[in-house]
């Protein structure tokens, strides 16, 4: 099951008791100041949880699934997460 971002501000509403709208802004302000990081390039790194970073991916061929004509992939920016390894630790229910 995936977690949705009305889930996490309905968590927001019931662990910390804010109401539904500032719960809303709360989540949108977070996700907000990660996506303007990102956008100039920095790190995020929230302890115990892991690290979002942008990499930088070059030119590189590639090949249409559909036709199978080969092509050239253009140079792009892409998100990479890492996570800590408390999270790690957790998953594999080491801890």
């Amino acid at each position: 099951m995936t977690l949705t971002k009305a889930q996490v501000v309905e968590s927001f509403r019931k662990r910390i008791g804010l109401p539904r709208g500032q719960s809303v802004e709360l989540v949108e302000s977070l996700l907000e100041i990660m996506k303007k990081s990102l956008e100039r390039g920095e790190d995020v790194l929230i302890s115990g949880f892991g690290r979002f970073c942008v990499k930088d991916k070059q030119a590189r061929k590639g090949r249409n699934p559909q036709s199978g004509q080969d092509m050239v992939l253009r140079p792009r920016r892409v998100v990479t997460f890492r996570c800590s390894g408390v999270l790690r630790e957790r998953i594999n229910g080491q801890r």
